[in-house]
């Protein structure tokens, strides 16, 4: 027989069921974020005078998103962090980011690296050392 939870009033709720709500709860079913989407190793920062405690109908998981980016962090350690599917994280933070409370800084695209031949000659002359 399962143990039931202290103040369960539920003999299929025990301390294994995990989380009660649905992490999709958490979004009121949206599944795409409300401003662009961004990349898993997209970095987040809060806005330096981020307050999401007088922000009315955030959720504690925005709030918990804030605390957590005051350092930057990429989006795939918040939602390790918070342990809640990548996707609920991203429709979160896209409301954060309309808002004004996070920033999001995408990594540098391709375009932006050094070009192979370059990093070719590097390693040649690191070689040579």
């Amino acid at each position: 027989m399962r143990a039931e939870a202290p103040g369960s009033p539920h003999e299929w709720l025990d301390a294994a069921a995990g989380p009660v709500v649905r992490p999709y709860t958490l979004t009121g079913g949206r599944v795409r974020p409300p401003v662009g989407g961004f990349d898993l190793v997209a970095f987040v920062l809060a806005a330096p005078a981020a307050d999401a405690a007088g922000q009315p109908g955030l959720q504690p998981e925005h709030r918990r998103l804030v605390e957590l980016a005051r350092r930057p962090a990429a989006v795939a350690d918040l939602a390790a962090d918070l342990d809640l599917a990548v996707g609920v994280v991203r429709v979160l933070l896209g409301d954060l980011i309309a808002r004004g409370l996070v920033a999001v800084r995408q990594p540098p695209t391709a375009a932006h690296l050094p070009d192979d031949n370059i990093l070719k000659a590097v390693v040649n002359g690191l070689r040579a050392l």
